[in-house]
């Protein structure tokens, strides 16, 4: 009997076919700015790195790519960063077809959406959204890098970074990444509006839409959903702390910085680790090993479901946190916001967390049988590949063809998210219609 293709496996072989293409492209002259062919596993490597939206770079964007080589990477982030999904939605929308429960059921494992919002009016408004933040974007960082050369070249300049960081992908066209603009508030405060709003989700951006046009219409009730309060309350409790810590604990590295210049800083590397962008302002190499292991933990809980960036979620680490308050308070059920979280859904958050790092700590075992870096450097670029994240402490490019394969996958792994693929793996699930006796199992 022949085997039915599931959503997820649907799913997963379509970012895997997008990402093959995009590296036979990218292994052409064309994409060179040298104009020679560049090897197929470090085109592989920066095409998964796009399509995951990760960042993380083998060869400099900026340098060695052409404009065609950049431009199949900006193309590559855009359709990775909503969700090719979404492309294949508006086409499909735009054409007048209707999709089938199948189709119904790939794009809902593409991307979270409102369950009470139907397909075509969700695309129009991710759609929307992306424009929107794009456009805005690309205005204000044009007008940053102005320095860099004619209006056209910094016209292109702010599209490409627009895009990179809405899109929560961390490419960037400078070797330094946005070190050259440490003390620029403008930059600071564009670069963070645009990758949250990027990393918090298009459901929450949509809530928030929502609730900003009923309350200027005067229509009740005026609320925001459990998902988006708990959301945008992990997220903006991450960004604080985060802040707060990486300020204090690179004070010795920033003795001859102002206050503003170390909270800015301190401020972007937190919004770039946990949003999942990957720009960096800072040496990244140079930082304490405290501050490493805190952008470690940002970057392995990431940004928000629904949106484009990576991680285990906001969401699934604010349930995880609930259900261990539940757990140690002896309470019956996980709670938020005066409303019940659903056993599935906290099922669901813990086996994430504990297969994403499972399979961080795999992946680092296999690291360092095979590279000859240090514990640290390479769970920080575990951790930043699985997070779909970009910042790296320098060792990416030096990575063996085997340390390359490795981390492409955990980019792709990252990208779709581990539970699904241990999905697409089972293939379809039978439901079991029987339960066991219960058995006595001691815990610590």
């Amino acid at each position: 009997m022949k085997k039915k293709i599931t959503p997820v496996q649907t799913l997963l072989m379509g970012y895997i076919v997008l990402t093959i293409a995009g590296a036979v492209l990218l292994t052409f002259p064309v994409s060179s700015s040298q104009n020679t062919s560049t090897s197929f596993v470090d085109a592989l490597f920066t095409a998964a790195s796009a399509i995951s939206t990760t960042g993380l770079a083998v060869l400099d964007t900026g340098k060695y790519y052409s404009t065609f080589g950049q431009l199949v990477i900006l193309l590559l982030i855009q359709i990775g960063g909503l969700g090719y999904m979404i492309f294949v939605a508006f086409i499909a929308i735009a054409a007048g077809y209707r999709f089938s429960l199948n189709g119904k059921q790939i794009f809902n494992e593409s991307i979270a959406r409102p369950g009470s919002l139907e397909i075509k009016k969700f695309v129009k408004a991710v759609v929307l959204f992306t424009l929107t933040f794009e456009f805005i974007g690309a205005v204000v960082l044009t007008v940053v890098f102005l320095d860099r050369g004619t209006l056209i070249d910094s016209a292109y300049s702010g599209i490409f970074h627009s895009i990179s960081a809405f899109c929560t992908a961390g490419f960037s066209l400078y070797s330094d990444s946005f070190m050259s603009y440490s003390q620029n508030l403008l930059a600071h405060g564009i670069v963070a509006l645009i990758t949250i709003a990027g990393g918090i989700g298009f459901f929450v951006l949509y809530d928030l839409y929502k609730f900003v046009i009923n309350r200027a219409k005067g229509i009740k009730p005026i609320r925001l959903s459990n998902h988006s309060k708990l959301v945008l309350s992990v997220t903006f409790a991450l960004m604080f702390f985060g802040t707060v810590i990486l300020f204090f604990s690179e004070s010795s590295n920033s003795v001859n910085f102002s206050i503003l210049h170390r909270i800015l800083n301190a401020s972007f590397q937190t919004i770039s680790a946990s949003s999942t962008t990957g720009f960096n302002s800072i040496d990244i190499g140079s930082m304490r090993a405290f501050s490493l292991f805190i952008i470690i933990i940002l970057m392995f809980i990431g940004a928000s479901p629904g949106g484009t960036g990576g991680g285990i979620k906001t969401s699934t680490f604010g349930i995880v946190v609930l259900f261990l308050k539940k757990v140690i308070t002896n309470r019956d059920e996980v709670s938020v916001f005066k409303h019940t979280i659903g056993e599935t859904t906290v099922n669901r958050a813990l086996a994430i967390t504990f297969i994403s790092f499972l399979y961080l700590i795999t992946i680092v075992a296999l690291l360092l049988l095979t590279q000859g870096f240090s514990l640290l450097q390479i769970a920080f670029e575990t951790a930043s590949a699985l997070g779909t994240v970009g910042l790296s402490m320098g060792i990416t490019a030096s990575l063996t063809t085997s340390g390359k394969l490795l981390i492409i996958l955990t980019m792709i792994v990252g990208r779709v998210g581990p539970l699904a693929i241990g999905y697409s793996l089972v293939g379809k699930i039978k439901t079991v219609k029987y339960a066991f006796p219960q058995g006595n199992v001691m815990t610590g």
